[in-house]
C-alpha cells in the first residue's frame, strides 16, 4: 500500500523533499570544527548518505524533473555541496582521495557549466558561481594543479569585472578583493611552482627506511605523527580565504605525495571530465594510495584568539591516541618582549590588547604530558627552546 502511495506522488515533490532535507543536514553540518577527531563523523555520514540519494535520484528522473521546472543551477547547486562536503572531509581527515573527489566534482561542474544559464540576468545566479569558482581554486591548490588554478583565476577576474558591467546595483568589492587575495598568493609562490613537490615524496625523498634511527626509547613506544596544529599572525601575510601562505605549505609538508599507480589511476578517473565523479559519491569508498602511510590530521586555524587556540589544543591532547604525536606549528612576527620587558614569549595577534595576545611557552607546559613537537617560526623561537625541556617533548625551532 505504502508503495502506491508513493508512486502516486509527482516526482518533482520527491525531489523538493529530499533537497530540503539535504539542505538542512547540510546546514547543520556546516560550521561544525575540523578539529574534533572522531566527535562528527555520524553526522557527516548522514549528510553523505542523503546527498547520494539526491544526486541519484536526479540523475534517473532528469527528463521529468527538468519537465517539471528543474534548473541548471539547481543540479550544479548539488554538484557544488557535494564537493564541499568532499573538501570538508578532507579538512577533517587529511585523507588525500576526499580531496581528488572534490576535485572530480568541481571539474564536472566547471566543464557542464551548470551555472552559465541565466548567468547575467540574475545575480544570485552570478554569486554561486563566483563562489564555485574560489571553491575550486582553494581545492586546486592545495592539490596543487597550478595550470587549473591559472585557468580559473581567469576565468574568476573576467566574471567579476563583467558583473560589474552588468550588475551595475551589486558591489562586487568583496569579489575583488578575492581577486587580488589569489593574484598575491600566487605571485608570493611562484618560486615554489616549477620545483619538486613539498609533500613528501617516495620517488624524491630518502625511503622512510633509510632515514636516521631514533632512540630506543622512542621507538619502543611505536610513536606516529598523528594530529598537527598549523597557525600564523602576521600583519598583512599572504592568504587566500582563511589559508595562509605559511600554513599552505606546512599543510603540504606533512602530506605524502601519492605515487606509481595511485597517479595513473587518478589521472584516469580526472580524464573523463568529471564523469565517474559525478556519477557516484560514496562517503565510505577507500582509494587510498595503499602504499603510503596516513596522513596526520591537521587543524587550520586562521588568525585565532590565544583561547581559542588553547581550547583547540586541549581537545586536540584530550582525542589523541596512545601512540601519537601532536605537531604544533606557529609563525609570528610579532614579538611581546619589546614592550613589556619579557623576552620569552612571541605575539600571535594584534597590538595594543595589554598582552592578552602573547604566547607564553609555559603555555605549553599542559600539553607536554603528551609527545609533542612543537615549530615556532619566530625570531623569539630560542626562549621557547630554553625554557622547554621534558622527556616526552620535543622542540624544533626556526629563527
Amino acid at each position: 500500500m505504502s508503495q502506491q502511495q508513493n508512486s502516486n506522488i509527482p516526482v518533482s515533490e520527491v525531489f523538493w523533499t529530499l533537497a530540503d532535507k539535504a539542505d538542512k543536514k547540510f546546514s547543520n553540518i556546516r560550521d561544525l570544527p575540523y578539529y574534533q577527531r572522531t566527535r562528527h563523523d555520524t553526522y557527516f555520514y548522514k549528510v553523505f548518505k542523503v546527498y547520494t540519494h539526491l544526486w541519484k535520484f536526479q540523475q534517473e528522473n532528469r527528463q521529468k524533473l527538468v519537465e517539471a521546472g528543474l534548473k541548471r543551477w539547481e543540479i550544479g547547486e548539488i554538484a557544488s555541496r557535494i564537493g564541499q562536503l568532499y573538501f570538508g572531509q578532507y579538512m577533517r581527515t587529511s585523507e588525500a582521495n576526499y580531496l581528488s573527489e572534490s576535485y572530480i566534482f568541481y571539474e564536472a561542474i566547471l566543464t557542464r557549466e551548470y551555472f552559465k544559464e541565466g548567468l547575467f540576468q540574475d545575480v544570485n545566479i552570478a554569486n554561486k558561481q563566483l563562489r564555485f569558482l574560489a571553491r575550486f581554486l582553494m581545492v586546486c591548490l592545495v592539490l596543487n594543479r597550478r595550470e587549473m588554478v591559472q585557468q580559473l583565476v581567469n576565468q574568476l577576474q573576467v566574471l567579476v569585472g563583467e558583473c560589474k558591467r552588468t550588475f551595475q546595483e551589486s558591489d562586487f568589492k568583496e569579489w575583488k578583493v578575492v581577486v587580488q587575495e589569489i593574484v598575491r598568493f600566487l605571485k608570493a609562490d611562484t618560486a615554489f611552482m616549477n620545483i619538486r613537490p613539498l609533500r613528501y615524496s617516495l620517488v624524491l625523498d630518502p625511503h622512510p627506511d633509510t632515514l636516521p634511527n631514533v632512540s630506543a626509547a622512542i621507538t619502543k613506544r611505536n610513536l606516529k605523527l598523528r594530529d598537527a596544529v598549523l597557525s600564523s599572525f602576521h600583519h598583512n601575510e599572504v592568504k587566500f580565504s582563511e589559508l595562509t601562505i605559511d600554513t599552505f605549505r606546512m599543510l603540504q609538508c606533512l602530506e605524502w605525495e601519492p605515487s606509481g599507480l595511485f597517479y595513473q589511476s587518478t589521472a584516469s578517473k580526472l580524464s573523463h571530465n568529471g564523469a565517474t565523479g559525478v556519477t557516484r559519491i560514496n562517503y565510505s569508498q577507500d582509494i587510498a594510495d595503499p602504499t603510503l602511510p596516513t596522513n596526520p590530521r591537521k587543524a587550520v586555524l586562521y588568525r585565532p584568539s590565544l583561547t581559542h587556540f588553547i581550547a583547540v589544543l586541549a581537545t586536540i591532547c584530550e582525542e589523541l591516541p596512545s601512540d601519537g604525536i601532536l605537531l604544533v606549528y606557529l609563525s609570528a612576527s610579532g614579538s611581546c618582549g619589546a614592550a613589556q620587558n619579557e623576552p620569552g614569549c612571541i605575539l600571535f595577534g594584534p597590538h595594543g590588547d595589554g598582552g592578552s595576545n602573547c604566547i607564553y611557552p609555559s603555555d605549553f607546559l599542559p600539553f607536554t604530558r603528551r609527545p609533542l613537537l612543537l615549530v615556532i617560526d619566530n625570531d623569539n623561537s630560542k626562549a621557547f627552546k630554553a625554557s622547554l625541556t621534558t622527556s616526552s617533548f620535543i622542540s624544533l625551532v626556526f629563527v
